[in-house]
């Protein structure tokens, strides 16, 4: 494995987002959701909303990895996906999927051997990932996400 923490380390990272994301999301009422959390970024909702799409389509390319021989894993627009119509929903809906999809991921990889670890992806935009990069990258993304809310809390007094 190329990174410098345990599987089982990352895993637990994963567990950890959506309890973390639900703290720092706590109290916060439309107008702070609504809120970007840095001149020119998103929103506190759309960073939610992004962080499900996200870690559905990361969910989804670790089962390719796991299940095919060096899958292409299409790549996605998060900025235009960040626009559409969806992320001006309620956060509770994408808690929700986070909440699902962390459970079944952490679930399932828990059980794969040691091995598949090494299993490898193709992406157009970054080329050869394996599973193993692709969790810490997860692990990492949600841990950003968060601090970028906490963040914003601490600077606004929320």
């Amino acid at each position: 494995m190329s990174g410098s923490q345990l599987p089982t380390e990352l895993i637990d990272q994963i567990r950890a987002l959506p309890l973390t994301l639900s703290e720092a999301v706590e109290t916060l009422d439309d107008a702070q959701l609504d809120t970007p959390y840095d001149v020119g970024k998103w929103t506190v909702r759309q960073v939610v909303h992004h962080l499900a799409d996200a870690h559905v389509n990361a969910f989804v390319r670790m089962k390719w990895i796991l299940t095919e021989e060096n899958p292409i894993i299409k790549p996605y627009d998060q900025d235009l996906w960040a626009k559409l119509a969806d992320v001006k929903l309620p956060i509770e809906i994408s808690m929700a999927i986070l909440h699902g999809v962390h459970y079944r991921c952490c679930f399932m990889l828990e059980s794969i051997p040691e091995e598949s670890w090494q299993r490898t992806a193709e992406h157009p935009e970054i080329g050869k990932i394996s599973l193993y990069d692709l969790v810490e990258i997860i692990a990492v993304h949600g841990r950003t996400h968060v601090a970028q809310i906490t963040q914003l809390r601490s600077a606004r007094g929320w």
